[in-house]
């Protein structure tokens, strides 16, 4: 186990060194001068020229990735050009509402994707398992952008019974945060429950399938017992493998639902950081995800070892 996470760290070092250099090289590389946009219309070139000497832009992009490097490498993620505040001030402002939207839209698509994908399994062909198949297909091809304006349709236009946007703090009251996060923590986890649903579907009709499920049954195993204690916890890799990928995946659907319903969460500061050109955030808040997304992916490969004893690195 030892020599199996040494080797997951240099390889995790090797990845976050590529992204780095890719996330670097795409920002400069791509069109537009954000001195220029930091200057605004108005300004002369004199005054555009001086800003990028200013925020060091004139310097080689070689010079550039290494100053960029190591003051991340001593918490330093620098300055955002367009506010002139420091980028981790920014994103630490921006982080309650993005952590709270993403571990209830997890714990919503866990319970009820795990639920719904054990019911399914244990009465395939029945009700619940046809109205698995139709809601994944729904849950697959609507985008959450539509998911959401209908929800905000139904229950905050017509009937009023929920906000139309906004967030409201955890500080403030724990009821008013999470009315706010109802309408976008459903619209954002319908295809997550879907896609989990369907994995543990799929998982749980081959494990059920295993002599040691029938020879269960013929001992007079309780339902509970041959689904939780039995056909569960050796169904349990790929279920986990999904549940990681799918919160790791989050930030994508994020952005979009942050939009949707106004919420102030890190996705809308970085679709306004591209706008604004604003590189230091944007490279910033790029780092930060694929670091997380390595870090969860090493995660659950860890915890493997806790569910299929079996399993040894």
């Amino acid at each position: 186990m030892t020599g199996y996470i040494v080797r997951r760290i240099v390889s995790t070092i090797a990845v976050m060194a590529m992204v780095g250099i890719f996330v670097f090289l795409l920002l400069r590389l791509a069109p537009g001068d954000p001195a220029a946009i930091l200057a605004g219309r108005s300004a002369t070139e004199e005054m555009i020229a001086g800003i990028r000497e200013q925020l060091g832009l004139n310097d080689p992009l070689p010079l550039q990735f290494i100053r960029w490097v190591r003051d991340m490498l001593g918490g330093d993620f620098g300055i955002s050009i367009f506010s002139g505040r420091p980028v981790l001030e920014l994103i630490s402002q921006r982080l309650e509402p993005t952590l709270s939207l993403s571990v209830l839209t997890m714990i919503l698509s866990v319970s009820v994707g795990v639920s719904f994908g054990i019911l399914a399994a244990w009465r395939t062909g029945g009700l619940i398992d046809r109205l698995l198949a139709a809601f994944s297909a729904i849950g697959y091809s609507v985008p959450v952008f539509v998911i959401g304006y209908f929800l905000i349709y139904v229950f905050a236009i017509r009937t009023h019974w929920l906000p139309v946007q906004g967030y409201k703090p955890i500080e403030i009251g724990l009821w008013p945060w999470f009315v706010h996060l109802i309408l976008p923590t459903v619209a954002l986890g319908l295809g997550y429950i879907a896609f989990i649903a369907r994995v543990t579907r799929a998982s749980m009709l081959e494990v059920l399938s295993e002599d040691y499920m029938r020879t269960a049954a013929a001992k007079g195993a309780s339902s509970y017992a041959m689904l939780v204690h039995h056909a569960l916890k050796n169904a349990g890799v790929p279920i986990l493998t999904v549940i990681g990928i799918s919160f790791a995946y989050l930030i994508g659907g994020v952005v979009l639902t942050e939009t949707v319903f106004n919420i102030p969460g890190i996705g809308r500061l970085v679709v306004d950081a591209i706008n604004n050109r604003d590189y230091p955030i944007i490279q910033s808040v790029l780092i930060l995800t694929s670091g997380l997304y390595v870090l969860i992916n090493l995660t659950v490969d860890l915890t493997y070892t806790l569910i299929d004893p079996r399993i040894r690195y």
